[in-house]
């Protein structure tokens, strides 16, 4: 019984370790597990197992589970907020800042978010203001307020020269 226990509670222990990098579901997963190893402890004083170092457990094991359980909730609870108010808000027209220089591709500020962006309308300078006309994934096409002037943005003229009378050959 006792080896069932201590693997119950290295299972707790492992699982909200890795919930640190995994995130909240995995500490939903170690706290069901520490009330199952809760659950083991009870059933192990049921029996008359009854000792100082089976209560110790049993109490470390509740504080865990339960502050592993909260981890999990704050985290599930804010996710589903946060992913909610992330798809309600299309970023198409959004206003943003250039925070490099797009020529054409570069990096751009939209509602504090930096993001690669194409500028559709020519070079523009590092804390130009653009607005966004598309997103495709995490990239976003912008048009620039204020272009730098470059042969794209000034296309060659053409004009034919006139042409010049010929002389006459003698």
């Amino acid at each position: 019984m006792w080896v069932v226990a201590g693997i119950l509670l290295g299972l707790v222990v492992l699982a909200a370790v890795v919930g640190f990098h995994s995130g909240p579901h995995t500490h939903a997963v170690a706290g069901i597990i520490g009330l199952c190893a809760a659950a083991w402890l009870i059933l192990m004083v049921a029996e008359g197992r009854s000792a100082p170092g089976l209560w110790a457990l049993f109490v470390a094991d509740l504080v865990v589970s339960v502050g592993v359980g909260t981890m999990a909730w704050f985290g599930l609870s804010r996710a589903k907020d946060a992913s909610a108010e992330h798809h309600h808000r299309p970023i198409d027209g959004a206003e943003g800042v250039a925070v490099s220089r797009l020529a054409p591709d570069g990096i751009v500020r939209v509602r504090g978010e930096q993001w690669t962006a194409t500028s559709v309308n020519g070079t523009v300078a590092a804390g130009t203001p653009v607005q966004v006309l598309g997103s495709a994934g995490v990239h976003l096409d912008v048009w620039g307020e204020e272009v730098e002037p470059t042969p794209e943005n000034n296309p060659p003229s053409f004009d034919l020269p006139e042409a010049q009378p010929k002389e006459p050959n003698p």
